[in-house]
């Protein structure tokens, strides 16, 4: 089994969408890297050279080659007899590299790899989440009613986003089943540890414009202009 098919095996790589070849292949360099760095403290004796349009990678290993009888770590060091065998040519002090199959660095650190690769997909994905989520403050979405934590509502839309409505954001009159269609503006997106959380209102005056903006169709093609929108939740606006 060749380097990516072996990563293709992995249950996180083969179930991830919505993400460049090129960002895929950098997420695997730097988890190899790691990998590298926790299995030898260091990756300075190894080149990762990835091939983002074939979709490849390759490991390479450089050893420095002594004399017989005088290698200390078989790991960074070839005796001159055995480089010989692979180059006759070669002297000692020169340096030595050889390519290192994937499947030869051992099932503990594969799986070791696995775990990392899935740890820094899930990092990529919670960093673009919150970039996309970010541009996307001030517009309304519109999810169905998951759970109720606490006094949060959890909305979940079409998509499977995750929306936290808190209960002071919700309008007094508000009660919620669960199934229900809710809408709402997107107020703020947070991170709790690394992932992201999207914050909506039901009480912002921005969620009233852009409901406005939604019924009234002069407001929105700038006919008639919105100059500001104020409410009391619950009262009037």
């Amino acid at each position: 089994m060749d380097n990516l098919a072996l990563i293709e095996s992995f249950g996180d790589f083969k179930d991830e969408k919505g993400i460049s070849k090129i960002d895929l292949m950098a997420i695997i360099e730097d988890s190899l890297k790691t990998l590298l760095k926790k299995r030898y403290d260091s990756d300075d004796h190894f080149d990762v050279i990835v091939n983002p349009d074939k979709g490849d990678f390759q490991i390479f290993l450089n050893k420095k080659i002594v004399e017989d009888q005088m290698s200390e770590d078989d790991d960074l060091e070839i005796e001159i007899s055995e480089a010989k065998k692979i180059d006759p040519t070669f002297e000692v002090g020169e340096e030595f590299t050889q390519e290192i199959p994937l499947a030869q660095l051992g099932r503990r650190n594969i799986l070791t790899l696995k775990q990392i690769l899935a740890t820094k997909l899930q990092e990529h994905n919670n960093a673009a989440m919150y970039e996309m989520f970010k541009d996307r403050i001030g517009e309304v979405i519109v999810g169905e009613v998951h759970h109720i934590r606490g006094k949060q509502v959890i909305i979940l839309d079409d998509e499977g986003n995750e929306y936290i409505l808190p209960k002071e954001n919700q309008i007094p009159t508000d009660f919620f089943k669960k199934g229900e269609s809710v809408r709402a503006v997107i107020e703020k997106v947070d991170f709790k540890g690394s992932k992201p959380q999207i914050i909506v209102s039901r009480t912002a005056p921005k969620f009233l414009e852009k409901l406005l903006e939604l019924e009234i169709p002069e407001i929105l093609d700038g006919t008639i202009i919105l100059k500001k929108a104020v409410r009391i939740p619950g009262e009037k606006a």
